[in-house]
């Protein structure tokens, strides 16, 4: 800018006048324009992460949640973890892979053989009676906790958020496909979030398609909301109806704090 402002008064005063009516040259070159804020900021990612955790934990202290471990009589057997891992639908088999991999003889490696027996259904069958104790052992192991990290990024956050900035929506969008990976996986069932995504696509086009993004992302949340009743123990879409919709309806695209919204009757607040 320095060097701009030099160029130009040395030009005014070598030139007469009535000159300094004529139009200046336009500048050679433009500042770049800066990148939009995607879910994957480090500032909006622990929103996301927050956000999750008041509905699957009741609490905004994620970093809390690596050592929980429960069955909430889902179908699902054990839900553990930061991103509610399960020892029924396979994600926890490939966490407790992985961190084997980057930590051998761990102490979860020993249950690998029973988490590739009950993969599939709500059975502890080789887990109990010390699975859900070593686990939380494990939880204090900084290993454990980054093979958690990794996972949560490489099987929801990832393609969620790039799916979102592929489909045009903002960090709320992006946020919103999240939320449903965490819940529904990205199988073939016609509840998971590809199929939720479909069902969207089929009543709104998303704005990469010239669509509207409130429109849009309503007809994904309408979606979403049919997904969660076809099973009762996601019934209750307070997680859609009195958080999500309420940013949408306030046209926060961007995610930005100060957030207000309930999940399951429980009120939670960002600044």
């Amino acid at each position: 800018m320095l060097a701009i402002g030099a160029l130009l008064g040395s030009a005014l005063i070598a030139v007469p006048v009535a000159a300094h009516a004529t139009t200046a040259p336009a500048p050679t070159a433009q500042a770049p324009v800066a990148a939009a804020v995607g879910l994957d900021d480090p500032a909006k990612k622990e929103i996301a992460m927050k956000i999750v955790s008041s509905a699957e934990n009741s609490s905004l202290d994620w970093k809390a949640q690596y050592k929980y471990i429960e069955d909430i009589d889902d179908g699902r057997g054990y839900t553990a973890g930061i991103i509610g891992f399960c020892s029924g639908t396979g994600d926890m088999l490939d966490l407790v892979e992985y961190y084997t991999q980057i930590k051998p003889g761990n102490v979860l490696a020993k249950y690998l053989p029973a988490l590739r027996k009950v993969d599939g259904s709500d059975s502890h069958a080789g887990l109990d009676p010390n699975f859900t104790k070593d686990w939380a052992k494990a939880a204090q192991d900084a290993d454990f906790r980054k093979a958690q990290d990794h996972e949560r990024d490489r099987v929801y956050f990832n393609p969620s958020v790039n799916q979102g900035k592929a489909d045009g929506v903002g960090v709320l969008g992006q946020f919103i496909y999240y939320d449903a990976i965490v819940m529904h996986g990205d199988g073939g069932d016609s509840t998971s979030f590809r199929n939720i995504r479909k069902r969207a696509l089929s009543k709104a086009k998303p704005p990469s398609q010239g669509g509207n993004e409130t429109a849009y992302l309503n007809a994904f949340l309408d979606a979403r909301v049919w997904a969660m009743k076809q099973e009762e123990a996601h019934s209750d879409t307070s997680r859609v109806d009195t958080a999500q919709r309420v940013f949408l309806k306030k046209g926060n695209f961007n995610l930005n704090t100060p957030l207000d919204w309930k999940v399951y009757g429980d009120s939670f607040h960002i600044g």
